[in-house]
């Protein structure tokens, strides 16, 4: 049976998500971003939280951990390279490690960049993954602690699950986004397809999440750094995805 899931608009333009499981009852969230909308969400679905992750330190994601912990007694699990600076972890992990949260099991993969210590949550069997602020749908996060060299690596893993995997990201940026990948890729068929849906999506009052790798890579500038017509858009020869990359996100930086 597929879990139920929720997505959550928190704060100004973040999300959270709701992970439930009908038949164990094991509601998964990840982050939080403050505690009232995801409380209300609970409540209303009659769900009790049991496993929080967190993908990052920022607090615009862990605003809303200690109530929430509190609220629930939930198992919080966290980056490793962050536990410092996230109160209330229960759980640290790293790259590569792999656990259950409820019936699910949970590849962890870092993705540094936006922070140092950053990881994203591949769930297979739910066929979902959560990337946090590394990727967005037509964009990337920020690089505020690590190199962008690190975020386009991190990018390049992301890029390689399954095409079919459902990704769910930390913030409603999609139009922002579209307008920067239209500005070096208005060719894209896919890019204009998916601007036009979004448009559609936001004028609704609807949010543009979840994407798919597959969409992602079809029409995210990011994801497709080793496209000669963007490295020519960059004025770099082809064969350096990640110069290119470098950038591409220099440029949206900058507009």
């Amino acid at each position: 049976m597929p879990p139920d899931v929720d997505l959550i608009p928190c704060l100004a333009d973040n999300y959270a998500v709701l992970l439930h499981d009908p038949a164990s009852g094991a509601t998964l969230l990840v982050d939080a971003p403050e505690e009232a909308p995801i409380a209300a969400a609970l409540d209303r679905r009659g769900w009790t939280l049991t496993h929080i992750l967190i993908t990052h330190h920022h607090g615009d994601h862990v605003g809303g951990l200690k109530a929430l912990k509190a609220r629930s007694g939930a198992t919080v699990i966290g980056p490793a390279a962050e536990a410092s600076r996230i109160d209330g972890l229960d759980r640290t992990v790293a790259d590569g490690d792999r656990f259950d949260a409820g019936p699910w099991p949970v590849q962890v993969i870092a993705t540094p960049g936006h922070t140092l210590g950053h990881v994203a949550y591949h769930l297979p069997t739910a066929g979902v993954a959560f990337t946090g602020d590394t990727l967005f749908s037509l964009g990337c996060g920020r690089v505020f602690e690590g190199t962008l060299e690190a975020m386009w690596g991190s990018l390049d893993r992301l890029r390689a699950l399954p095409q079919e995997t459902v990704v769910y990201c930390g913030h409603e940026y999609t139009a922002s986004n579209a307008r920067f990948a239209l500005s070096v890729d208005p060719a894209n068929e896919a890019l204009r397809a998916r601007a036009a849906e979004v448009e559609a999506l936001r004028a609704a009052g609807r949010p543009t999440l979840p994407t798919t790798i597959a969409a992602e890579l079809a029409a995210n500038p990011f994801l497709r750094a080793d496209d000669p017509a963007l490295a020519a858009v960059v004025g770099l020869p082809p064969g350096d995805p990640a110069a290119v990359f470098a950038a591409l996100r220099r440029r949206k930086d900058a507009a």
